[in-house]
């Protein structure tokens, strides 16, 4: 029999945001303020032996809270990276989880904070029809998150993106209640995080900003954070990525980033349909992935979306406002900071061309492209990422 957290109703709703730099130093008395006396720290290895998670784990110590650590997490984390993180709560007590570091980190904190009080498998609750209600709400452990990263937002996303070795595919778990209880956007803890990552991350945060504010589906109050969110990016950028010591950059990066997964609740598109099942097949960074693929998808989408666009590159206040001109800021942007212009570049060829199109045509997030590609539509952009034909 599962056994449920008896603190699991005592969490907050709506997420409360702490901004600003030295915020961490509210992690243990916001892990008390959620009743948790054993939180579990949820990192990745590349992490773990860090001064940022060692000092907020003995900040929490001192403060009489038993937290332990956990960080055998891949950069795509893995159903079994879920499994081994369940069985070390269960293995120590915990009463609650402290997701701290990148996507990797928070998407397997948060499935495992759902999956301590379940007793049915991890993709019986993919986000496939009504699977979210097959949930123990009552068994879920609490959630404090702090991102390390500003790219994914997964701080405020209410789902989990988390590879199926066994189908090799990425498969989305989602309830609402897997919304963090409280986030800390500290931007301290993003100075260490270097030029290469900060520019895939970034480019991640502008991916789920564009792709929701060229969403077909009716949200004017994400559009418009969408919109700002862009606009954060275009400002912020190139700066975080030039001079990773500039506080101000880190932290904008870091509302740019929340502001994304914010506004994607009105839908992602192909860039996220293709870059999940190459993430799954090539074992490629995610923010990598989307940062290559947008202007391709970008291009195959204009039919749909030159107005949107053109109004967008308006607002940025680019010259000659238009389709053409935000593309080519893409474009820009991507070489300034070092993205590169090909998938191929990635050490991915087009092999597996038929393989990922149809991964891709039923990925979630190809519901809310703005045109319904075809398996042969997405067949194409992808020779083009491949091969860089825009």
């Amino acid at each position: 029999m599962t056994k449920t957290s008896p603190i699991s109703a005592n969490w907050n709703y709506p997420t409360a945001v702490k901004v600003g730099a030295g915020r961490i130093r509210e992690l243990a008395g916001i892990c008390q303020s959620l009743q948790m006396k054993r939180p579990l720290l949820i990192t990745d290895p590349g992490l773990a032996p860090l001064p940022m998670v060692l000092n907020a784990v003995d900040a929490c110590r001192s403060a009489g809270l038993a937290c332990a650590v956990f960080s055998k997490i891949k950069g795509n984390p893995t159903g079994q990276n879920v499994t081994d993180g369940v069985s070390a709560y269960r293995a120590g007590h915990h009463d609650g989880v402290i997701a701290f570091g990148g996507g990797s980190a928070l998407d397997a904190a948060k499935a495992v904070a759902l999956m301590v009080g379940q007793d049915r498998p991890l993709w019986d609750f993919e986000d496939v029809g009504d699977n979210y209600l097959r949930v123990n709400v009552a068994g879920m452990a609490p959630v404090v998150a702090v991102p390390t990263t500003a790219g994914t937002g997964s701080e405020v996303g209410r789902a989990s993106v988390i590879t199926d070795d066994a189908a090799h595919v990425k498969r989305i778990i989602f309830h609402a209640r897997m919304l963090p209880s409280v986030v800390i956007l500290d931007p301290e803890l993003t100075v260490g995080l270097p030029s290469k990552l900060t520019a895939a991350t970034g480019m991640d945060a502008l991916s789920h900003n564009l792709e929701a504010y060229c969403s077909p589906f009716y949200h004017p109050m994400a559009s418009g954070i969408a919109l700002e969110g862009i606009r954060h990016v275009q400002e912020w950028l190139p700066l975080a990525v030039q001079d990773g010591h500039n506080i101000d950059a880190r932290l904008h990066m870091m509302v740019a980033s929340t502001m994304g997964a914010t506004a994607f609740q009105r839908g992602l598109g192909a860039m996220h349909a293709l870059a999940h099942p190459l993430g799954a097949l090539y074992d490629a960074h995610h923010g990598m992935l989307n940062a290559v693929l947008m202007p391709y998808v970008l291009q195959a989408n204009r039919t749909a979306i030159e107005d949107r666009i053109t109004s967008l590159a308006r607002y940025l206040d680019l010259p000659q406002p238009s389709f053409t001109a935000f593309l080519d800021w893409v474009l820009a942007l991507r070489e300034k900071i070092g993205i590169p212009h090909a998938l191929s570049a990635l050490g991915i060829d087009a092999a597996q061309v038929e393989l990922v199109a149809r991964m891709a045509i039923v990925d979630g997030s190809a519901g809310t492209n703005p045109i319904p590609f075809t398996e042969s539509e997405y067949a194409g952009i992808f020779r083009n990422a491949v091969t860089g034909t825009i």
